[in-house]
């Protein structure tokens, strides 16, 4: 069956960071052809005239918004306030360039760093608004979270049909791992793999490892996009997610095996854990959606490993 989207002009910002990659892959497998990959260096989405270039020459019927500056615990804790103003802006100009360019469709990306900091197993979208999310990433997931209102402030007063999605963790080939920004399984993979490959018999974690955090494989995460992109129209936000929680802890272990590391984990209480714990309900996106993540988290794991090593 042909996709809905297949003739449409799409327009997808982060088109060449680890997730964008494979957005694109996946709208071309959906059959879409008329693809705009927007680049940073083509386009600064901080400002507003390139935003506005950005619409004379693309002129998409459908934006899909995944450019953001993100990092893990210490990018964040370095970087409040370029996290929030660069987010934000990114997103709230883009909506109100959409609107003015009478855009059919707007697909924004969230954060599960959104969330408050205890709220209660599993997520569930509707519990998006009580309480203040984990200090460390509150201004990135606070600026992500005000564009959910933009996003159904817009559809109420001008019939823009903006979409929300909250995706959790992502992980898989082409990550990030750059150790100043990187989230914890591209910055776990490479302590593991550099040590063995160094012959170093130990490598140090921050935290306790009690937290929890739920992953989704990119592949998945990029299927779940495109699925929305298709088939979703309405105003509440959806998760996306595997709905499996695993420890801090057992995932070092998982990857240290998995990397052949066989040496001492130290683990530095001093640095912060982050969120207590994370996992998703993800029940929204398999009734909304059909989806649900399939790539098991093991196998994901060792692609990841793999492209690293090749790297």
């Amino acid at each position: 069956m042909k996709s809905p989207i297949a003739d449409k002009r799409i327009c997808v910002t982060g088109a060449k960071g680890f997730l964008g990659r494979f957005v694109v892959a996946r709208l071309k497998l959906a059959g879409c052809r008329d693809i705009f990959e927007v680049r940073h260096s083509d386009f600064d989405l901080v400002r507003g005239d390139d935003i506005e270039r950005l619409y004379r020459e693309a002129r998409p019927e459908i934006v899909i918004h995944l450019a953001a500056v993100v990092g893990g615990i210490g990018a964040n804790r370095e970087n409040p306030g370029r996290f929030f103003y660069e987010n934000i802006m990114m997103g709230a100009q883009l909506m109100e360039g959409a609107r003015r360019h009478t855009v059919e469709k707007f697909v924004q990306l969230g954060t599960v760093c959104a969330y408050p900091k205890f709220a209660h197993l599993p997520f569930k979208e509707d519990d998006l608004w009580n309480g203040y999310p984990e200090e460390t990433n509150a201004p990135y997931g606070i600026a992500k979270k005000a564009l959910l209102i933009q996003a159904q402030g817009y559809r109420d007063q001008y019939g823009l049909n903006a979409i929300y999605l909250l995706p959790v963790n992502l992980y898989g080939p082409g990550d990030n791992f750059d150790p100043a920004s990187s989230h914890v399984i591209p910055a776990l993979i490479k302590k593991c793999v550099n040590a063995v490959a160094k012959g170093e018999s130990t490598i140090e974690v921050w935290g306790t490892g009690s937290a929890t955090r739920e992953f989704l494989y990119v592949e998945d995460a990029a299927e779940a996009i495109v699925l929305a992109t298709e088939r979703y129209n309405g105003r509440d936000p959806i998760n996306l997610g595997s709905g499996q929680e695993i420890s801090v802890r057992d995932l070092v272990h998982l990857i240290a095996r998995e990397s052949g590391f066989t040496g001492e984990i130290r683990w530095d209480k001093t640095k912060p854990d982050g969120q207590p714990r994370r996992s998703l309900d993800v029940s929204r996106a398999v009734e909304l959606l059909g989806f649900r993540a399939h790539t098991d988290f093991a196998v994901g794991l060792r692609r990841t490993i793999e492209w690293y090593k090749q790297q």
